[in-house]
């Protein structure tokens, strides 16, 4: 008789562990921590992020499974593939530089930010972020989802006595709520039709769905697809993004931007391209639809912000962000007809990790003049150049990566590559409509860079750069460089073997 208990690998755990024990660890420190002695709470956090993403390093030689089923050794909950290891690479790594961020962004804060509680949300939903892509059942999966999104929203609205933080929260829950409830009502037809909830078994059984079920199991598809999409802030699952990134800290708005999409474009890849492929017929098209309108209506919306307006910087980034994502769901649209959706997903992968590394830097940026100038516009930004030479070189180098123009090379090679998978999928007209978006993109980013050199209106803001500030800066800089140097090294790192 085989035996029901399940052996675990700690090794193939250990990232997502490791930053949960900490946020635990942290929780309960805060207990005992006096009040000058709660910056070290920061401080090892960063250090229990620094530390999951190094164990990621012994996951590199082979794939590794655990919590399968007995009998069947196919069928797993947990999976550490290279799809699995890039995307937790980008939640952890993201999730540390935005801690580095969080360290000044406390301390500049004063008490209106409670430390000890700050770092148990942050750590717990970057346990579930990097749980995410590793998951192999549609219950882990939500499970996972959730870890990532409920510490976030509360995250949004710590703020002691900010209004415009609360109202941001408020919106992000309610309408998050709604998306995992339509997820979740998804994922129940879906076990309806098929009696199993890991991803390989349902790829086996949705094939042979009885007619009467087919038209259950379609509708389980699209609605399981709802939830994936809010996080990755597709259209026209979008409208909580611009005042939840400016009522949020700006640390949290930049984990958002980066770790939350991460989260989104996982799932809907897992859920899409491993688990309902015989579907590619019902997902493939909304994707498709869904890619085009993002990132319209996101890069219309950036264009549209005036530089003189409050916080113009951040509410820019926000539909920047929103125009990216739409650019992020072509290769997976693409995935549905091409002959080879591996390709496609590490098309994905690849612009995912330049979009997090470079976007990840212009947040940095954003967070230091923010600290001089607490409205944040974009035209708080002229002259930058003339005060800190090298952070508006820097900046400038961010803001040519999301553009696609050198010497952000990077950024040109991964649109690039985002191009070309719509194109050999025989997506003509999305690859037009993302020409159009990537010109229409170029004015805002263009405009934001001149910015940076001209003449400064009046005597030059010094801006200090504090250590955290400077590392994350200098991270960013230095990885963005590093790609544009070398970006075949990209796509050698996103051969995801999904399949």
């Amino acid at each position: 008789m085989s035996s029901l208990v399940q052996s675990v690998d700690w090794l193939a755990i250990a990232p997502p562990t490791i930053a949960a024990v900490v946020g635990l660890v942290v929780l309960v420190a805060d207990l005992f921590v006096g009040e000058a002695r709660k910056p070290l709470l920061g401080w090892f956090s960063v250090a229990g992020l620094a530390a999951a993403t190094l164990m990621l390093l012994p996951l590199l030689d082979a794939d590794r499974s655990t919590f399968c089923l007995v009998g069947d050794p196919g069928a797993c909950s947990y999976t550490a593939d290279r799809f699995t290891l890039v995307i937790q690479f980008l939640v952890l790594g993201g999730a540390l530089l935005a801690a580095l961020l969080s360290v000044t962004a406390l301390k500049d804060d004063g008490k209106r930010l409670p430390e000890g509680e700050y770092w148990f949300l942050f750590l717990s939903s970057a346990a579930g972020a990097a749980l995410l892509p590793a998951s192999r059942d549609l219950a882990t999966l939500i499970v996972a989802l959730e870890v990532a999104s409920l510490p976030a929203f509360a995250l949004v609205g710590l703020r002691h006595g900010d209004r415009k933080s609360s109202e941001a929260a408020l919106k992000f829950f309610l309408s998050s709520v709604t998306a995992t409830a339509v997820s979740l009502m998804g994922v129940s037809f879906v076990y309806a039709t098929t009696g199993t909830l890991h991803l390989t078994l349902i790829a086996e059984r949705v094939q042979d769905v009885d007619g009467q079920l087919h038209t259950l199991a379609q509708t389980g598809v699209v609605l399981t697809l709802v939830g994936f999409a809010f996080k990755t802030a597709a259209v026209p699952f979008h409208f909580w993004v611009p005042d939840t990134y400016v009522g949020a800290p700006l640390p949290i708005a930049a984990y958002l931007s980066v770790i939350g999409k991460a989260v989104g474009f996982s799932g809907l890849i897992l859920v899409t391209v491993v688990a309902l492929p015989s579907y590619a017929g019902v997902w493939g098209p909304a994707l498709a639809a869904l890619a085009a309108l993002t990132m319209t209506v996101g890069n219309v919306g950036a264009l549209r912000q005036q530089a003189t307006r409050a916080y113009s910087a951040v509410r820019l980034l926000a539909w920047s962000s929103v125009g990216q994502a739409g650019y992020l769901l072509v290769p997976i649209a693409a995935a549905a007809y091409s002959g080879d959706p591996e390709k496609s997903i590490g098309s994905t992968l690849a612009y995912a990790l330049m979009y997090g590394a470079v976007n990840l830097g212009a947040f940095a940026v954003a967070a230091l003049v923010g600290r001089a100038h607490r409205l944040n516009r974009v035209a708080d930004y002229r002259g930058l150049y003339a005060s800190s030479p090298l952070t508006a070189l820097l900046l400038g180098f961010f803001l040519l990566c999301l553009a696609g123009l050198p010497p952000g090379i990077i950024g040109l090679f991964a649109k690039v590559t985002v191009f070309a998978a719509a194109v050999d999928a025989g997506l003509g007209w999305l690859a037009v409509v993302m020409a159009v978006n990537v010109v229409i993109a170029l004015v805002y980013y263009l405009q934001w860079t001149a910015l940076l050199f001209r003449a400064p209106e009046g005597e030059p803001v010094r801006h200090r750069l504090p250590a955290p500030l400077t590392a994350a800066i200098a991270l960013t800089g230095v990885l963005g460089i590093a790609l544009s140097g070398a970006p075949q090294l990209v796509l050698r790192l996103t051969d995801t073997g999904l399949f």
